[in-house]
């Protein structure tokens, strides 16, 4: 993970030029992400298709990919990129198109832990979200075949093969089997 010596805002980053990298910005802080592994990029696929249907179907709002960028917070500014990412209908109606980051947490973010991630890094970007606002963080580990759901930092329910990912009042009526993410 590369970092810069200085603060930079969400306004540079986006204003930055294209390099191949995916970045975050953590507190100021620029952090590259490296390219998602094969794997990765699969249980990426798994869950976004049948989310994005159901959502497309039922006109619940918008699922945004990795690229997507949410500035979290400001002054240091935060901005992350999520796996996948679902915003309201109501929320996405209000704001129109953004050209730049959108302001503020998506609804629901989804995370596919990689090989070279570090614990401390997915619980800091866990804990960015739900600080943020998002109603539901889904963290997904590949080595485990689990998918833990956090609706608050003390609300954390870990699901096994034999689990359905329910999208509760976030997204309604969306379920999904454990079992077909890792398919």
């Amino acid at each position: 993970m590369a970092t810069v010596s200085h603060l930079v805002t969400a306004d540079e980053l986006l204003q930055m030029p294209d390099d191949g990298f995916l970045y975050e910005l953590v507190r100021g802080e620029l952090r590259r992400m490296s390219p998602a592994s094969h794997r990765h990029g699969r249980i990426i696929i798994n869950i976004t298709t049948p989310l994005d249907q159901y959502v497309r179907t039922h006109n619940l709002g918008a699922v945004y990919a990795a690229e997507t960028g949410f500035k979290l917070a400001s002054d240091p500014d935060t901005v992350r990129a999520p796996d996948i990412a679902f915003i309201r209908r109501e929320r996405v109606e209000a704001v129109g198109d953004v050209e730049g980051y959108w302001i503020g947490a998506p609804d629901l973010a989804v995370e596919v832990i990689s090989p070279n991630d570090l614990y401390t890094d997915v619980e800091e970007k866990i804990i960015d979200f739900l600080t943020a606002g998002t109603g539901m963080v889904l963290v997904v580990n590949p080595r485990k075949h689990t998918v833990t759901v956090y609706r608050a930092l003390a609300d954390i329910s870990i699901l096994t093969e034999d689990d359905v990912i329910d999208g509760e009042e976030i997204v309604p009526g969306w379920t999904l089997s454990v079992r077909a993410v890792f398919m």
